[in-house]
C-alpha cells in the first residue's frame, strides 16, 4: 500500500482512512493558521502539563466536530460553496472577533462571569443539603473575598479552557489545502452519505492527537518557567495568553478584511519546494501563526516577566 500524503489520488476506502488520520497528524505538526495560535494561548494559560493538554484536547474537540460536519457537506456536493475568498475573509474575521474578545475580557476582568445567587440556590457550589456553617468555607470567596480578589487583581487565575471548545468549532471552518484533500478527494470514497463525515472525523482526531501533545508541551514549559514563584507563573502565563488572544485576534481580524478587499492575496506565497502542505507554501495564513504565536507571544512573555518582577513574583 502506497499512501500519498501530498497528492492523494484514485484511493480506496481502506487509503482513504488512513490517509484522513495521517493527514490530521501532519495538520497538527505544520504551523496552521486555525490551531496553532489558539492551542498556544490556552496552553500556555494553563500553566501545566495535564492543562495545557486538556487545552489541546478541548479545541480539537470542537474542530473535529466542524470537520466532521463539513465532510458531510462535502460528500452531498455543497462544500463548494465554502471554497471562495470571502469564505477565508469571514472565517478569519470571526476567529478573531472570538480570540480579542476573550482576550480582552480575560485582561479587563481577570475573571469569568458566574452568579452567586443562582449558584446557592442550585445548589452548583455549595449542596442543597450543606448548612449555612458547612457552605461557609465554599462560598469565602463572597463573604471574604480577599484571597480571590487578589487573584483576580493579580491577575493569577487560570484561563477559562471551556473558550477553547468554541475556538476549535469556529477554526474549522477555515478551508486549505488539508481540507480540500479531506472533501473533495477522501470524502467521495465513503460508501454513502451515511459514512460521509467519517473522514474529517479523523481528520480531526489526527489533528487532536498532536495539538494534545502540543498543549502538553507549551504548559509545561510554563510550569517550569524559570525564577518564577507559583503565582508567578500564573500571572506570565495569564499575560502571554492574554496577549495572543488579544492581539493574535486583531492581526486575524486584519488579515480577514485585506483577503475580502483584497482577494489576490490568497494567490500568493513563497514557495519552498517542500512536499508537505502548509510548509510548501508559505502564504498570509503562515505568515499570521508567525504574527499571533512568536511575535505577539515574545513580546506578551517579556511584557510579563517585566510587570512579574515589579510585583515581586520573580525569585532571586
Amino acid at each position: 500500500m502506497y499512501l500519498n500524503l501530498y497528492n492523494p489520488t484514485d484511493v480506496s476506502l481502506i487509503e482513504a482512512l488512513i490517509l484522513s488520520y495521517l493527514l490530521g497528524i501532519v495538520h497538527g505538526i505544520t504551523p496552521d493558521e486555525h490551531t496553532w495560535p489558539i492551542t498556544f494561548s490556552y496552553s500556555v494559560g494553563s500553566y501545566s502539563t495535564k492543562g495545557g493538554a486538556k487545552a489541546g484536547l478541548l479545541f480539537s474537540l470542537g474542530f473535529t466536530a466542524q470537520r466532521s460536519i463539513l465532510s458531510e457537506v462535502a460528500y452531498v456536493g455543497l462544500a463548494g460553496i465554502f471554497i471562495t475568498a470571502a469564505a477565508f475573509g469571514i472565517t478569519y474575521i470571526v476567529v478573531g472577533v472570538a480570540m480579542a474578545a476573550a482576550g480582552f475580557y480575560v485582561v479587563r476582568f481577570k475573571k469569568y462571569p458566574h452568579w452567586h445567587y443562582l449558584e446557592k440556590k442550585l445548589g452548583i457550589i455549595s449542596g442543597l443539603h450543606k448548612s449555612e456553617k458547612e457552605q461557609a468555607p465554599e462560598l469565602m470567596h463572597k463573604r471574604d473575598p480577599s484571597s480571590q480578589r487578589r487573584d483576580e487583581v493579580a491577575g493569577t487565575k487560570p484561563v477559562p479552557l471551556k473558550l477553547a471548545l468554541l475556538h476549535g468549532f469556529v477554526a474549522g471552518f477555515g478551508f486549505g489545502a488539508f481540507a480540500l484533500l479531506i472533501y473533495f478527494v477522501l470524502a467521495p470514497t465513503m460508501p454513502s452519505a451515511l459514512y460521509g463525515w467519517v473522514p474529517g472525523m479523523l481528520f480531526g482526531l489526527g489533528t487532536m492527537t498532536m495539538q494534545i501533545i502540543f498543549g502538553a508541551f507549551f504548559g509545561r514549559y510554563m510550569r517550569h518557567a524559570k525564577r518564577l514563584t507559583e503565582n508567578g507563573i500564573k500571572f506570565v502565563a495569564r499575560t502571554i495568553s492574554g496577549f495572543v488572544l488579544r492581539y493574535g485576534g486583531i492581526a486575524f481580524i486584519v488579515g480577514g478584511i485585506l483577503i475580502l478587499v483584497f482577494p489576490q492575496l490568497l494567490s500568493y506565497g513563497i514557495n519552498t519546494g517542500i512536499k508537505v502542505h502548509n510548509l510548501d507554501n508559505l502564504g498570509i495564513g503562515f505568515f499570521l501563526v508567525i504574527i499571533s504565536v512568536v511575535v505577539i507571544g515574545i513580546i506578551g512573555y517579556f511584557s510579563a516577566m517585566s510587570r512579574a518582577r515589579k510585583l515581586g513574583y520573580v525569585s532571586a
